[in-house]
């Protein structure tokens, strides 16, 4: 399959259903330069490639990947755009001293039955909020935690629409990850209060206007507490 539109200047790159099954969403943010959203586990590491081509962009060119979390089906991929495409690596610094360590267990490399080796980040994002300037455009890279302790929501206002990157959200928050049902929560609040017009999520898709971000953020508390995470 080929990338899927989100707007004229965001598109979805990679994912279990364009690249490979292990992939989570890789999103290409068109600001000039090509900037991605997280970079799939590595196992469509080739295809996500043909994929930015097919868009008229080179790899080469791309400044960043914006890390949003430490699970591999999110940066599994990482080490093969900077070693291939010398590709500059973000993410804030509690996840990046989870892949950095190479830890099995938080990165849950075991779940995709592959040893995960230290990966090197190149900037790490520290506090509750970074901004990270590509041609004039402000990226706002947002600590919300819970899914991971270093999990960040990326966000930015494009021809008067906000699109948040908000992968993983509605994941269960599984005690043997170390997720914070509290902190969460305060997430998942701070998501209602940014009113995105778009969120783009790792896996369960793109909603395309407020009410259906709002109803897919409540259907994630929904969800958590059936569960009897929260």
């Amino acid at each position: 399959m080929k990338p899927i539109q989100v707007t004229d200047k965001v598109f979805m790159v990679a994912g279990a259903n364009l690249t490979d099954y292990r992939d989570g969403a890789v999103y290409l943010i068109d600001l000039g330069a090509p900037v991605l959203i997280d970079s799939g586990s590595g196992f469509g590491f080739d295809k996500t490639v043909k994929n930015i081509e097919y868009l008229g962009f080179n790899p080469y060119d791309i400044p960043a990947i914006i890390l949003t979390h430490c699970h591999f089906d999110h940066v599994g991929g990482a080490h093969l755009f900077k070693q291939r495409f010398e590709t500059r690596l973000i993410m804030h610094e509690l996840d990046a001293r989870i892949v950095e360590r190479a830890d099995q267990r938080l990165t849950a490399a075991f779940c995709f039955d592959v040893e995960f080796k230290s990966l090197p980040i190149d900037e790490k994002l520290n506090g509750e909020e970074s901004i990270i300037v590509v041609n004039d455009h402000e990226i706002v890279c947002t600590h919300t935690p819970g899914h991971t302790s270093g999990s960040i929501s990326v966000y930015i206002d494009l021809e008067g629409e906000r699109i948040l990157f908000a992968q993983d959200i509605g994941a269960p928050l599984l005690k043997e990850f170390d997720c914070d049902s509290n902190a969460w929560v305060r997430s998942i609040d701070f998501m209602f209060y940014l009113n995105p017009d778009i969120l783009c999520d790792g896996h369960s898709g793109i909603f395309k206007s407020k009410e259906q971000v709002r109803e897919y953020l409540q259907y994630c508390i929904s969800k958590q507490i059936e569960m009897g995470y929260l």
